[in-house]
């Protein structure tokens, strides 16, 4: 079993940033993909960034060119730095696992992107 924390959301003004991290520990066998997707308020969950062993990386265009996926492979930690933050963004963002096969889920952190 994998568990995932994330961290780093909040209240932002538009046009601000904030940096989500999303840290893995647990049974930890062979990661293949590290992503974030988020739910709005009365809608599904969708797509927001992903990124592969070897550093690919692919994004929503809603968030392309502002939003940054990284990782950090030694600590099993994936972070989406995010800019120029929108009132659209505000949403519950979840970071999302694929390892050996399975797919894990965090609890979800709170964007609020509002003035």
């Amino acid at each position: 079993q994998v568990h995932l924390v994330e961290s780093g959301g909040g209240l932002v003004q538009p046009g601000g940033s904030l940096r989500l991290s999303c840290a893995s520990s647990g049974s930890i066998s062979s990661i293949s993909a590290m992503g974030w997707y988020r739910q709005a308020p009365g809608k599904g969950r969708e797509f927001v960034a992903r990124i592969f062993n070897g550093g690919a990386t692919n994004y929503a265009d809603s968030v392309k060119g502002r939003f940054t996926i990284s990782r950090d492979n030694a600590r099993n930690t994936v972070f989406l730095q995010m800019n120029s933050l929108k009132p659209e963004d505000t949403a519950v963002y979840s970071c999302n696992v694929l390892d050996n096969g399975a797919s894990y889920w965090g609890q979800g952190t709170q964007v609020t992107v509002s003035s």
